[in-house]
């Protein structure tokens, strides 16, 4: 039996939760090829943004104050001022020594408060330098802006809209940073995470019993099927008595493709794959969509015969079509149990629609190609046909799933080699759709393996030995 997970200490509890968000946010730069750090919005009627709207007035209120006074208080300007140059400074190079000695010189706070108090302040001046110094610093995206800024003639307005474009500017460096240090984090990150999710498994030693169920359930659907096809190989038991034959990569393959069918409702996600969880649900999410694209194209193809299969961009007009009018609308599966009925009528809905825009796309290239356009009767049936689509039992939309399960199972297999594998029949319309969506899970995959490879191999060293 198990021993029983020790106590935690909240200072335990608070170190992990750093160390998972720290993974978390690696773990997010290396897959996500379009990571960006992005400004925080808050919402536009909360109590924050009522709060920090308020003092910046404020802020800014006081500021104008001063520098109408007669003569002029420079106080907060000089602030201001010694905070832009702080900023400036910040965007340079170990080799920008020329700009450095300039932002130095002219932004020199010492000398601006004498000229102050001396009545000699050239403000406006001071401010022309700064907007040329960040047309140099920033980046090209960044230009309008600048010339914006020239624009500007107030002052107070001015120095609001120039620590908005540094925000920005600041953002823009940090985001080229990242850029920059991901490849050396691709090479560290796996060790990284592994290691990290080492000390949270120290700190909680039941953390995989949902991977062991995971992959236990792989290998029992394998041996299953292994003892459909080579029941001579099985013992009385079905399943346990196929597993020992079962290879520890076919397994996780297996796995990996249950994701895909998950119920995210009412199951938890495995722990290795958690922080990945989202991205999955995505991805099944577009496989259920072109499972419905498959199957209206392959019942409209079907209907038109051979008239409409060489038509230049017909399919991809039905593609729009069923797109637009199925979008948030998926397959009734075990992940949508608790909305199913609502999903069953508005899918049986949506796909009366795409009938009624399918068949009159499918007369207009019809007619438009020397063709006869369907009778009334022959629309009927193939609305008909796309209607059925929304039951879950309809055997062509069963059959473009398997075909892509299978394809996404092959890519799996030999994902170490380069070329894409053999397309299924009837995948054809929907090639480049499936194509990248197997690109970005297989991908996902890989990385996955790679960083919990030891525990996936710990955990199939037992399910794959035992009796």
């Amino acid at each position: 039996a198990a021993s029983p997970p020790r106590p935690v200490s909240i200072e335990e509890l608070m170190e992990t939760a750093k160390g998972v968000t720290n993974m978390a946010l690696a773990h997010e730069i290396v897959v996500n090829g379009d990571f960006q750090i992005k400004p925080a919005e808050l919402p536009e009627h909360s109590l924050e943004k009522k709060v920090r709207d308020i003092v910046h007035k404020a802020f800014w209120d006081c500021l104008e104050a001063q520098l109408k006074e007669d003569p002029p208080t420079y106080d907060h300007a000089i602030k201001l001022l010694g905070e832009i140059k702080e900023n400036l400074l910040s965007f340079l190079l170990p080799g920008h020594t020329r700009l450095r000695s300039q932002i130095t010189e002219v932004l020199d706070l010492d000398l601006i408060k004498q000229e102050a108090e001396n009545g000699a302040l050239d403000i406006s001046k001071l401010v022309e330098f700064v907007i040329g110094m960040m047309g140099t610093l920033c980046a090209p995206a960044r230009d309008e802006e600048i010339k914006k800024l020239k624009e500007i003639n107030e002052i107070v307005p001015l120095f609001r809209a120039i620590f908005s474009v540094l925000d920005l500017m600041k953002m823009d460096m940090a985001n080229f940073a990242v850029s920059s240090i991901r490849p050396k984090l691709m090479q560290q990150s796996a060790e990284y995470e592994r290691r990290k999710f080492q000390e949270f498994l120290e700190k909680q030693p039941n953390s995989l019993d949902l991977v062991t169920r995971w992959l236990q359930e792989a290998a029992d659907d394998l041996a299953t099927l292994r003892c459909k096809t080579l029941p001579a190989h099985c013992s009385g038991d079905g399943a346990t008595g196929g597993a020992s034959a079962l290879r520890s990569t076919a397994v996780q393959n297996q796995a990996y493709l249950k994701l895909l069918k998950w119920d995210h409702v009412n199951r938890p996600f495995p722990e290795v794959v958690l922080m990945d969880q989202t991205r999955f649900q995505e991805i099944q999410l577009e496989l259920e969509q072109l499972v419905l694209i498959g199957t209206v194209l392959l019942v409209t193809f079907s209907a038109a015969g051979s008239a409409l299969v060489d038509v230049p961009g017909f399919a991809e007009k039905i593609k729009t079509i069923v797109k637009v009018l199925l979008a948030g609308i998926v397959l009734n599966g075990p992940s949508h149990t608790e909305a199913g009925v609502v999903l069953s009528f508005n899918l049986k809905e949506a796909l009366a629609t795409v009938g009624e825009k399918v068949c009159a796309e499918v007369n207009s290239s019809l007619s438009q190609h020397g063709f006869t356009p369907f009778s009334a009767e022959r629309e009927t049936v193939l609305k008909g046909q796309i209607q059925a689509v929304a039951s879950p039992e309809n055997t062509i939309c069963k059959l473009i799933d398997a075909r892509i399960q299978k394809f996404l199972e092959n890519y799996l297999a030999s994902s170490h080699q380069k070329s894409l594998p053999a397309l299924p029949g009837g995948l054809g319309p929907i090639q480049r759709e499936l194509e990248e969506i197997a690109v970005k899970y297989v991908r996902l995959v890989n990385y996955n393996k790679m960083v919990f490879s030891p525990y996936y191999d710990a955990v199939l060293g037992k399910i794959l030995t035992k009796e």
